[in-house]
């Protein structure tokens, strides 16, 4: 057995070993799943205005204090006024509440609230890891609540998963 442990275990060592090492990978890894360049050190965001035909007196600032939260949290980049490495400029353009669901006798079950954000990601680093996109979130709620009522909860809900899509698709390679 111990025989056996030498000739295995010992080669997996220096293996994990040399690899953790890093044989000149230009991309550091964290345990938030960001892989951000070495060069990367500020990110900036710009404010997101909200220019859907509907409008949440709260959302622009949600989103874009989320927004600058993801990047302090998860990353080792330091936010700047304007012209960071990872640069996020932007705007809401959907702001939505529809019906969801709908019972038998034709009433209202769930509404669902949508917001979408288009972002205009700028990688100084690398150009070519710049690109602009549309992102969209909903959540749905009780028909019996108003909107005005539920946008309080639904709100912070569904900037969380935008920011978190925006997050993984700046700075994660997947």
């Amino acid at each position: 057995m111990r025989k056996y442990l030498s000739s295995v275990v010992y080669p997996l060592c220096w293996f994990v070993a040399l690899a953790a090492g890093g044989c000149g990978v230009a991309i550091k890894y964290s345990l938030s799943g960001a892989s951000i360049p070495p060069d990367a050190k500020t990110f900036s965001v710009a404010y997101f205005p909200n220019n859907a035909t509907m409008v949440s007196p709260i959302l622009s600032s949600t989103l874009t204090d989320a927004l600058v939260d993801i990047f302090s949290r998860r990353t080792r980049l330091t936010q700047v006024e304007e012209g960071g490495d990872f640069a996020f400029e932007g705007e809401i353009v959907n702001y939505t509440s529809v019906t969801a669901s709908v019972s038998s006798d034709d009433y209202a079950l769930l509404n669902r609230l949508t917001i979408t954000v288009k972002v205009r990601f700028t990688n100084a680093v690398d150009e070519k890891a710049s690109w602009s996109r549309t992102f969209t979130a909903y959540e749905d709620y009780d028909s019996t609540l108003l909107l005005t009522e539920a946008e309080g909860t639904l709100i912070p809900e569904i900037v969380d998963k935008l920011v978190t899509d925006i997050f993984q698709a700046s700075a994660s390679n997947w």
